[in-house]
């Protein structure tokens, strides 16, 4: 199986959504695109395209005229799909990995749920963290309420901080 943005030749950047793009009366369809071209119709900046040719995402071809990158006009959709994973909080190596997959003929769905699953599981365990930090915060500005601001005297420096709070924010157990 052909991942829609190799598909053989150049073509049009919506046909990996499944518009041919077939217009006979515009030849730009075949053209290849400069790095600025693909940004604008991809929607991203000339920054990102560079960076994503430059982590392996995508694979431009030098113009063997005047040497610089271009780029088929399926690489639109590539940099959709690269975008669409980094919203699912997926890295660029994951992102990678599964282009790969792609680019080989195998499907990468299966390696996809697994990433998700994994970033799930992850992400709990940061907001469990977070929420954890958010309690003894709150537990901390509450128990500072009525004691009184310090000067700093060469041995503490916010006595706030620096005495028994803990007791307080972090309960035995905890």
């Amino acid at each position: 199986m052909t991942a829609p943005w190799d598909a053989p030749g150049p073509v049009s950047p919506t046909a990996a959504y499944g518009d041919s793009g077939a217009d006979e009366g515009n030849q730009r369809s075949s053209a290849w695109l400069q790095v600025a071209e693909l940004a604008s119709a991809a929607g991203t900046t000339t920054h990102a395209v560079r960076y994503y040719s430059r982590r392996g995402l995508l694979h431009p071809e030098r113009n063997p005229e005047n040497g610089y990158r271009r780029y088929r006009p399926r690489d639109v959709a590539r940099i959709r799909f690269i975008r669409r994973a980094q919203r699912l909080g997926m890295s660029l190596n994951d992102i990678r990995e599964i282009l790969g997959e792609a680019d080989r003929g195998h499907s990468p769905c299966p390696r996809v749920r697994t990433i998700l699953q994994q970033r799930i599981v992850a992400n709990r365990s940061e907001l469990d963290a977070l929420n954890a930090l958010q309690d003894r915060m709150e537990l901390a500005l509450e128990s500072w309420q009525s004691l009184p601001d310090g000067v700093p005297d060469g041995h503490q420096v916010c006595h706030l901080i620096e005495t028994g709070w803990e007791d307080v924010a972090d309960p035995p157990g905890a």
